[in-house]
Order: structure tokens, then C-alpha cells, then sequence
């Protein structure tokens, strides 16, 4: 499975209230982010930039990108080592920092997995595979910022 791979999508702006962005007010955040054969996700920008508080905004789908991208990286990895993975919760963060020219940049994301493994046995080597997991990541490896992973594992077993 070696090579390029490409991925293609379409957003699609659905803010215009009429007179377009003939002001910085005068239009809506709003977007349509198409897939072939999949959902559409409807996006906004964040809050505090004009944006529609109940849609996804682009920095939040950064935070998720990594955070997934590490979560799959990471149950193969188990898979491949015997740990057996029942189930896997991530409370990600991300901080953003807006600079003097108007743009910003993210300066960390933080994964904060809660993974719950079949025995307490596996617990070292379920800790471990996050290391890999986030060099393998083709999210973690286009970001020019840190990913920090504080793990924690515990068992299903009573």
C-alpha cells in the first residue's frame, strides 16, 4: 500500500445573504463541505471570527484529523501486538494563538485517549504504542506544531 494517495472534496459557500461580502457584516460563515457518497458536513467559522456556534468550524476539524488519524494508527498497532482494545475515548485540545496581521496558528494539539484494554497485563505495551502510533500518523507527520498524547489505560475486566 505504498504510493500517493489523493483525496478530493468540495466546499461550497452558503452564507450569502444577498449582497454578498459587500461588508465584513453583510455575509454568513457558512459552508457545505461535500464528499462523493457521504455526508454532508455543514461548517461555519469559529464563534469569535463571525461564525455559526452550532457547526463545525476548521480548526475544530484539525483537532478530530489528528486525533482519529492517531486513534486508527493506534488500534492497528494493537491489533498487530496482541492488545486487545474494547474500547477508546479521546478528549482532544487544541490551542490557536491569532497573531498581530490578522491570521493565527495552532501552537499544540493534545491528545488525552482513554483506552480500555481486556487485561491489566496489557497495560505497558497499550501505553506504548501511542509513541508509534503518532510517528506512523499522516496527520501528526503534515503538522508543524506538537501533538502530545497523556494516555490512560485501563481494564474491562472486574
Amino acid at each position: 500500500m505504498h504510493g500517493q494517495h489523493h483525496y478530493n472534496l468540495t466546499i461550497q459557500w452558503t452564507g450569502n445573504k444577498g449582497t454578498g461580502t459587500s461588508h465584513y457584516r453583510a455575509y454568513e460563515r457558512s459552508h457545505s463541505i461535500l464528499v462523493d457518497q457521504k455526508v454532508e458536513i455543514s461548517g461555519s467559522s469559529d464563534p469569535a471570527f463571525r461564525g455559526d456556534k452550532t457547526k463545525h468550524n476548521p480548526e475544530e476539524f484539525l483537532v478530530a484529523a489528528l486525533s482519529s488519524c492517531h486513534m486508527l494508527s493506534y488500534l492497528h498497532l494493537c491489533a498487530v501486538a496482541g492488545v486487545v482494545v474494547t474500547d477508546y475515548v479521546d478528549h482532544a485540545t487544541g490551542t490557536m494563538v491569532e497573531t498581530a496581521d490578522g491570521g493565527g496558528h495552532f501552537t499544540e494539539v493534545t491528545l488525552n485517549p482513554v483506552v480500555t484494554v481486556t487485561e491489566q497485563s496489557m497495560f505497558e505495551k497499550a501505553n506504548e504504542l501511542h509513541k508509534k502510533a503518532s510517528e506512523l500518523c499522516f496527520i501528526a507527520n503534515s503538522v508543524n506544531f506538537p501533538v502530545h498524547h497523556l494516555p490512560v489505560c485501563k481494564t474491562s475486566a472486574l
